[in-house]
């Protein structure tokens, strides 16, 4: 079964075990989880008329220690709309259960990457591990494909001032609040999708109302108060953004929140796209509705500042398909 996504080049494809597949030529394998620079530059490398991706849904990690997973740079809708991006023609979503986990390297290979993808070529990271276990490596690989009839690449690390870029260290880089060091690593501003949602209406009543974005109970690897864009397929707004509990007013669900400076817009039931340019605090917890008020107010009086020093920061989209 196919799922089609808001780019048109691009088809997703669910991949069923007794069900035939379109037949991959140049695939991929990995979490792509963020789809960062790394990531990028592995899929750059690839050759053949049709490239192709093969990720899993949840990601391994998340099927093995779900309690203690890190969270997600990227949900599958945001990595399908990123990898467009970059040139991939398919994406297949494996189901990552019981049974895969359970497949040994040999007939992962032998049963999904020769008999189901019908793979031509294979390109892999340097540290790319598969199979029960984990047993797999590129040596496995690469000698099956020579059995079997396809070719295996092997890609080196991608390094950014003698670092190799991983999603953890971007992890790290947005749970410090290093913004700029995330953004170089990923190729772009970190960005969270969702639909506008309606809310309990406290930021009107505080005199700053917010866009309430839903997380779809995804927790970001991130909190705090942040200057951003709030994009939308045909327009984009600089906005004062936060992503917390909102300790002040009783808050008990994780929320992010976006207030568009100087305009009053309805985008409720739209899909938005939220980039985080810089961080200013985080998430505090005031004794009065007052100071919570004046907080907010500084906020958004340092978030416009930041605009008019930064005029070409509103950007572009990257994930939300433009008009």
């Amino acid at each position: 079964m196919s799922g089609h996504l808001e780019t048109p080049a691009l088809r997703l494809h669910r991949l069923r075990r007794h069900a035939p597949q379109p037949r991959a030529t140049a695939l991929t394998i990995g979490n792509f989880d963020g789809v960062h620079r790394g990531h990028q530059a592995l899929i750059t490398a690839m050759d053949g008329p049709v490239r192709s991706v093969l990720t899993f849904e949840p990601l391994p990690r998340e099927y093995f220690h779900r309690e203690q997973a890190p969270a997600r740079l990227s949900s599958l809708r945001e990595k399908a709309s990123a990898l467009s991006r970059t040139g991939v023609d398919e994406i297949y979503v494996a189901r990552f259960d019981g049974a895969l986990a359970s497949l040994s390297a040999e007939d992962f290979v032998r049963e999904i990457l020769h008999r189901r993808l019908g793979a031509q070529s294979v390109h892999v990271g340097h540290d790319f591990r598969f199979g029960a276990g984990r047993r797999g490596d590129f040596d496995l690989l690469a000698r099956m494909g020579r059995q079997l009839g396809f070719r295996v690449q092997e890609q080196p690390p991608f390094c950014l001032d003698g670092e190799r870029v991983s999603s953890t260290g971007i992890r790290q880089f947005l749970h410090a609040g290093k913004m700029d060091a995330a953004a170089r690593w990923l190729g772009r501003p970190y960005a969270i999708c969702g639909r506008v949602v309606g809310g309990d209406r406290i930021g009107r009543e505080l005199g700053f109302p917010t866009a309430n974005i839903d997380l779809a109970r995804r927790p970001p690897p991130l909190r705090g108060i942040f200057a951003g864009v709030l994009h939308t397929p045909r327009q984009s707004w600089p906005a004062a953004i936060s992503i917390g509990l909102r300790p002040t007013v009783g808050g008990k669900r994780l929320l992010l929140e976006a207030h568009c400076l100087d305009v009053t817009v309805d985008l409720y039931g739209q899909r938005v796209e939220v980039q985080l340019l810089h961080k200013w605090r985080d998430e505090a917890h005031y004794a009065q509705l007052d100071e919570l008020i004046a907080a907010i107010g500084q906020d958004v009086a340092k978030t416009r500042q930041y605009f008019l020093d930064h005029p070409d920061a509103l950007g572009h989209p990257w994930i939300t398909r433009t008009a």
